[in-house]
């Protein structure tokens, strides 16, 4: 069983998507029972909230169904718990590996920023479209479609190994 944790700031539009598409493509691919997959922010703003109605939607249009999904808070504790922890930018990523003790070489090494995959990087950050207009979420959920493809792709790929 591999478990992946994907993280943004308040788990209600990056992370989520991230873990839906991810969960969606497993599912496809008939590999449920290799995977957990689960999402978390950093922030405690929106713990037990719903994903973001205009992420819902726009996860909804393209298949993937977000809806029952509920934010939760990244804690020290995933770190051991995980086996690979995606940061959808590098704040995410900063944040995350401040919580890592100094020494815990294995424990920094399995937390890297999502797009490390994406096979148009751009500058590794996945925007945040809380923000902005649902052109902004479209832009997400292409970034994270394609992304979440090749991690699953690289996995498999290791699994095979």
């Amino acid at each position: 069983m591999i478990r992946i944790q994907f993280v943004c700031l308040g788990n209600i539009c990056r992370s989520p998507l991230a873990e839906g598409v991810f969960r969606h493509l497993v599912r496809q691919r008939g590999l449920e029972n290799d995977y957990e997959i689960e999402s978390a922010g950093t922030g405690a703003w929106h713990v037990g909230q719903a994903p973001d109605t205009r992420m819902q939607r726009t996860a909804s249009s393209h298949g993937v169904d977000i809806s029952r999904q509920r934010a939760d808070q990244f804690q020290t504790r995933d770190l051991n718990r995980f086996d690979h922890i995606f940061a959808m930018d590098q704040a995410n990523l900063d944040d995350i590996l401040a919580m890592v003790e100094p020494h815990d070489d294995a424990a920094k090494e399995k937390v890297v920023l999502f797009r490390a995959s994406d096979p148009k990087p751009d500058d590794f950050q996945v925007p945040d479209p809380y923000y902005g207009g649902e052109r902004g979420f479209e832009t997400v959920f292409g970034i994270v479609s394609r992304t979440c493809e090749s991690i699953l792709d690289e996995l498999a790929s290791e699994a095979k190994d």
